[in-house]
């Protein structure tokens, strides 16, 4: 099936955005012109190369897993043009990686190699990632259940030639290039215009589900400013759409609609959050009390398979309320273990517990149950009967969550306990 055929069924509802057809997934890595001199590759991350005329632009460059098969994928829709440029929309490792091949090209030939574009605070987040290699392998190994004990974070990252501050544009050919600077799942996001295709790459400002702008494991996310950012880019009256996961949108109408529909849900969770703030209202009673507006729910574009609302509504707390969530308790609590053991023996033992966690998992309750089994292999860490009471109860919650965010976070404590630990990522 081909791109815009599957991008009108995914518009219509009729994909599996949770399993098949998952935006952070592979959909098309053979690629294809969805636009007269536009070849969209589908990978973990959309990679998108434009044909100026005077050599080819890409608009984000895939993760290192699709460097060569992107390369040879452009290069059997285009043999011989060279990379004259790329744009990184933001940091995020599925989207930086695929020039090293052109770039060979170009020294073989003794051309300049392409020029990178991307927005000012890229280079310091790569000299993060360079800082943090195993904070960032253990929580990305959390994040998409990747049980490799071989996987390591990038140790080398293709540093932008050109940065800008607010926005930038350059020429290539026959196509203008129109970059903006916006905050949202990242502080350093570049969204670009291409006038005379009606084009619009938001990159990951639009990725075919609910915003990441929660993601638990991760940095800083900025609601209003991403739901601002989409409004401007709905200005623009765009005939197609790259969008950063997912497949392309076509039509200036279905354009507009996602983009302000994407802003009214980010606007909508952080005002609800806001005003329960106000109040002087816990976390855990905003976390219980706030959701997605019932017009909303049913978008195939906006539906929890990655993010949850969840997560959206913590980061709204942690940007505008800081790390404590307003339980006295918690402010500087007792070691977690210490905490547990005193809770399972005033339960009457580890047996009652896992006895009680079994109940409530047969209930339906898996998120009591989550707790009560918790606490009994924190008292009780070389417990076989808690690890395979907690590999059973974790299970059975992932296997009911939507967000594969959350699916993979809580598959991963279940697999953890068939090992007999807590956490196959770190300690």
């Amino acid at each position: 099936m081909g791109i815009r055929e599957m991008a009108e069924r995914m518009w219509a509802g009729e994909a599996d955005l949770a399993g098949a057809h998952h935006p952070v997934t592979y959909m098309d890595r053979e690629g294809e012109e969805v636009l007269e001199g536009v070849f969209v590759y589908k990978g973990i991350a959309s990679a998108n190369t434009l044909d100026t005329g005077d050599g080819l632009v890409m608009l984000d460059t895939g993760h290192q897993l699709d460097t060569a098969a992107l390369h040879g994928a452009v290069r059997r829709w285009r043999p011989n043009p060279p990379l004259r440029a790329a744009v990184y929309s933001h940091h995020h490792v599925d989207h930086v990686f695929g020039t090293s091949p052109f770039e060979a090209e170009a020294a073989e030939a003794g051309l300049p190699r392409p020029t990178v574009y991307g927005h000012r605070d890229v280079p310091a987040h790569f000299d993060r990632y360079l800082r943090t290699r195993g904070w960032n392998r253990a929580i990305n190994m959390r994040q998409f259940a990747i049980h490799l004990p071989e996987f390591q974070w990038p140790d080398a990252f293709r540093y932008p030639d050109v940065t800008y501050d607010e926005s930038i544009t350059f020429r290539q050919g026959g196509l203008t290039f129109e970059l903006r600077h916006a905050r949202g799942e990242t502080d350093d996001a570049t969204w670009t215009w291409v006038p005379e295709l009606r084009l619009l790459h938001p990159g990951d400002l639009f990725i075919w589900a609910l915003p990441n702008a929660g993601n638990p494991q991760k940095v800083q996310r900025y609601a209003s400013d991403w739901a601002a950012a989409l409004r401007d880019m709905a200005s623009r009256g765009a005939e197609v759409m790259l969008a950063g996961h997912g497949l392309p949108v076509f039509g200036a109408d279905r354009i507009r609609q996602a983009l302000l529909d994407t802003a009214d849900l980010l606007d909508s969770l952080e005002q609800q959050t806001l005003a329960l703030m106000e109040q002087g209202v816990s976390l855990d009673a905003i976390l219980h009390t706030v959701e997605v507006p019932e017009r909303l729910r049913g978008l195939p574009y906006l539906q929890p398979v990655y993010d949850h609302p969840q997560f959206v509504v913590r980061n709204v707390w942690r940007r505008y309320g800081g790390w404590h969530d307003g339980e006295p308790d918690n402010l500087l609590p007792a070691p977690r273990a210490d905490l547990a053991r005193v809770w399972v023996d005033l339960a009457g033992g580890e047996a009652e517990v896992l006895r009680r966690a079994a109940a409530l998992a047969s209930e339906g309750r898996h998120d009591l149950a989550c707790h009560l089994v918790e606490f009994a292999v924190l008292a009780e860490p070389a417990s076989e009967a808690a690890h395979r009471l907690r590999s059973e109860v974790y299970s059975a919650r992932a296997a009911g969550e939507v967000s594969s965010m959350a699916r993979n976070i809580l598959g991963h404590a279940a697999e953890a306990s068939r090992h007999g630990r807590r956490d196959l990522a770190g300690a």
